[in-house]
């Protein structure tokens, strides 16, 4: 490859990291934007829902730029070619987080904070973790670190744990006459969207696992289910 060709490729190669990054940072401060939401705080809640041309403008910069060097920089081969092809799934993992971040902070919203205020504990736990995941697996892609991939993707049964205890404690609350069933599908749904968020990290720990060892896993999401 010219020294020209390449110089440009690096540039793209860099750029990519660096909107990956920004993709990601964003991606977990909106995991945990919903626990703060939980917990009452307006402001927070109102940035989340109020994210959706800063994703854009993310997906869609990431988008061509993966685009570019699939095309223009023929052939793309081995490091480079894995490094390029994760990064352009990666970028739907993410877009779906962003989605699902959004969401649970509108049900959040219309929902009465007496309803919630029972399950601010493992809310809270549950954005931690789960937000934690997504950087990781970033990380561990940007690094080729298939230990840290693989810890993010045992780090899912602890999402799936706090999901299964929440639910059972709410539909106990409610058997035993001291809770509101009113709210209980859009609490249920707020837990489900953390334990899909985790899946979603683990599915770009699998590209980051791919982009050191050229071997796809290829977790399916709620393959728990």
């Amino acid at each position: 490859m010219p020294i020209t060709t390449r110089t440009k490729l690096t540039e793209q190669l860099n750029s990519i990291e660096t909107l990956l990054k920004s993709y990601s940072r964003k991606a977990a401060g909106d995991i945990r934007g919903i626990s703060e939401a939980a917990k009452g705080d307006k402001s927070v809640a109102e940035k989340v829902l109020g994210g959706r041309k800063t994703e854009d403008r993310l997906r869609s910069q990431l988008e061509d730029t993966c685009f570019d060097v699939m095309l223009l920089q023929q052939p793309l081969i081995g490091a480079d070619f894995r490094f390029v092809t994760g990064a352009f799934r990666i970028v739907s993992d993410l877009s779906h987080i962003d989605d699902m971040t959004r969401d649970a902070t509108f049900l959040l919203q219309e929902m009465p904070q007496k309803s919630i205020d029972k399950f601010v504990d493992e809310f809270a736990q549950m954005a931690e973790i789960s937000a934690s995941m997504v950087e990781d697996s970033i990380t561990a892609f940007l690094d080729s670190d298939v230990e840290k991939a693989q810890v993010v993707i045992e780090t899912d049964d602890k999402v799936n744990s706090l999901y299964g205890e929440a639910t059972d404690r709410l539909v106990g609350l409610i058997r035993d006459g001291k809770g509101s069933a009113k709210y209980l599908p859009e609490l249920l749904m707020v837990g489900k969207y953390f334990e899909r968020i985790g899946d979603l990290a683990k599915s770009i720990a699998d590209w980051a696992i791919f982009r050191s060892t050229g071997a796809y896993r290829g977790h399916v999401l709620g393959e728990n289910e």
